[in-house]
């Protein structure tokens, strides 16, 4: 019913055309469910960026955005009905946040024109412009962050990890199973011995595996987890008195909502990132004197700075980004998905752009081009300081190991190209 009623405001929204805005964007989001903790944040920083966007700067290019916001509860199949019930508001790009989800979509976006962004998720091989032309995952996917998490563990031991024994504790779904290739071939590099732990949804349930830990003592953990899987896991850590800085989640394990329920004992705590931390920026300065302080933030307020609050921001700065390459492009502030595609594929983020818009040294400097849909592959490390309160970036921003990498997406996505009768190419 609730969907029925989403559509319904929707297709009223297309038939009052004349007075909508010009720039429509998605927002396939999840504010109830079991993942809804970690969706409120990204949700609400998602849509504060935009609407900071209109209210300081009249809109992108001089065109009002409009957010049509859609509740998926993290739910493969709502989410593929939102993306049916609101294609036809024009909306230019999609943001799943769920693995599951895009994988559903990839086929439907692309046959439909309208770009996808999946900011570090979904099908890592999309990277790979010339067989995924809607799709892009800059600035990190996946295998970035498993290889930078091996990188890490590289430099606090001086290059040199062969015989280290490696856990991988992760979501037994389509998004925890990613890492698991990757992995295995950085193990026959480095000479590391890697062990799969698999958690299934929700993850509350964890003994077992940690039993496991506790008995074979592997030497770091890294965990692929969302939601309650990851404060479940972190905690199980502790009881066993496992070392927290032996500990690395990826970005999607590192949130204030996975470590603040073990209190003091989450200290030390790591976690892989593709962008910065905290709100010591002057965009959190406009956004609280033009859409905290005049009433629009999309949520309470109390998640600003908070890391997947910075990530919905940062997802949402992107997106206007390309929008703006795209209007350039094309030379029209009106653009459409098809558009927006070319824009998306034609983005460059450099400090300067980054400084220029308030967000000095947030993320790292990428270019995007038909044959690289996912940036460089740069992630650094954040740690847990459980006395402060607050996450710090112990690490420069890192590049994954191309070399292991890139025959990797190219294997997978050439053989979705013969598995859809696709010719890979660039238009």
């Amino acid at each position: 019913m609730k969907l029925k009623l989403i559509s319904a405001a929707i297709a009223a929204l297309v038939a009052a055309s004349p007075a909508m805005a010009d720039l429509t964007f998605s927002s396939l989001s999840y504010r109830t469910g079991p993942y809804a903790a970690n969706g409120i944040p990204f949700a609400d920083g998602y849509a504060d960026y935009f609407t900071l966007l209109n209210e300081r700067d009249g809109g992108i290019g001089g065109e009002q955005v409009n957010l049509v916001e859609c509740e998926t509860g993290y739910n493969t199949e709502k989410g593929v009905e939102c993306f049916e019930s609101t294609k036809g508001t024009g909306a230019l790009v999609y943001q799943p946040l769920s693995t599951g989800i895009t994988y559903q979509l990839i086929p439907k976006a692309t046959a439909d024109n309208i770009p996808m962004h999946t900011m570090g998720y979904g099908r890592t091989s999309a990277k790979n412009g010339k067989v995924f032309s809607h799709i892009f995952n800059y600035p990190a996917n996946y295998w970035d962050g498993a290889s930078v998490a091996i990188k890490h563990l590289l430099d606090i031991n001086d290059g040199d990890i062969s015989g280290k024994k490696v856990a991988l504790v992760y979501h037994n779904s389509a998004y925890g199973k990613e890492p698991i290739r990757t992995l295995e071939e950085l193990s026959k590099k480095h000479g590391y011995d890697l062990t799969l732990l698999p958690v299934d949804h929700p993850g509350q349930e964890q003994k077992s595996q940690w039993l496991q830990i506790r008995r074979e003592r592997p030497d770091y953990v890294i965990m692929y987890g969302w939601g309650v899987m990851n404060q479940v896991a972190i905690q199980e850590a502790v009881n066993i008195r496992f070392p927290m800085e032996n500990f690395i989640g990826i970005w999607w394990s590192g949130s204030e909502n996975d470590v603040k329920p073990a209190g003091e004992a989450a200290n030390g705590y790591k976690s892989l990132t593709f962008h910065n931390v905290g709100s010591d920026y002057p965009v959190y300065e406009d956004i609280q004197e033009f859409v905290v302080d005049e009433g629009k933030a999309a949520g309470a307020g109390d998640q600003i700075g908070t890391v997947l609050y910075n990530r919905g921001l940062y997802a949402a700065m992107l997106a206007a980004e390309a929008a703006k390459t795209a209007q350039q492009i094309h030379g029209t502030s009106a653009i459409t998905p098809a558009m927006m595609r070319d824009g998306m594929e034609k983005l460059e983020m450099t400090e300067g752009k980054m400084t220029a818009l308030g967000m000095p040294n947030f993320g790292p400097s990428f270019n995007v081009s038909c044959e690289n849909h996912g940036g460089d592959g740069y992630a650094a490390v954040l740690q847990w300081d459980a006395k402060a309160g607050e996450w710090n970036m112990i690490t420069d921003y890192m590049q994954a190991d191309q070399d292991v990498l890139t025959p990797l997406i190219d294997d997978d996505s050439e053989s979705y190209a013969k598995e859809n009768n696709l010719t890979p190419g660039c238009n």
